[in-house]
């Protein structure tokens, strides 16, 4: 009987048997599932800023080195398709736009690139930023890239 006695003692003794899991769950729920969503959308919203840089700089860079316009405009539409992708980014959400020299995005799709030599333009791209989680209507922000490209004078 002995035995028996200092057994049930020593479980009275420990009334918190068992408690660590239930506050571990809790904290779980409470403080770590908000902090990985958080990451979460923080990680898509960086990399929608990444694929709008990183497609402008590509577009740039392809539209300045094509020999003719129409090429140029469908090398740097394309140049931006990889870029972006790249950062699985869908490309429905893709708009690639040019601006004349010395103004910013809003001005996109008021300027057609010449290419000419000496030519200086701004390349616009910009991307929808789609949040995981969050329904279509609240998730319209978006990532405008700008890439500033200066044809060479000799170039031609």
């Amino acid at each position: 009987m002995r035995p028996v006695r200092r057994r049930w003692r020593r479980l009275q003794a420990r009334p918190e048997h068992g408690a660590a899991i239930i506050e571990f769950t809790f904290l779980a729920i409470v403080v770590i599932l908000p902090l990985m969503y958080a990451v979460i959308g923080f990680s898509a919203v960086q990399r929608g800023i990444f694929a709008a840089t990183a497609g402008a700089r590509e577009a740039g860079r392809a539209l300045s080195t094509a020999e003719d316009a129409n090429t140029g405009l469908a090398r740097a539409q394309y140049a931006a398709e990889i870029a972006v992708e790249d950062q699985a980014v869908d490309l429905t959400d893709l708009d690639v736009g040019y601006a004349p020299d010395g103004a910013d995005c809003s001005a996109a799709g008021s300027y057609q690139p010449v290419l000419s030599p000496g030519e200086r333009f701004v390349v616009c791209v910009t991307v929808v930023i789609r949040v995981p989680g969050l329904p279509d209507f609240i998730d319209t922000n978006t990532a405008t890239g700008m890439y500033v490209v200066q044809r060479d004078r000799f170039q031609g």
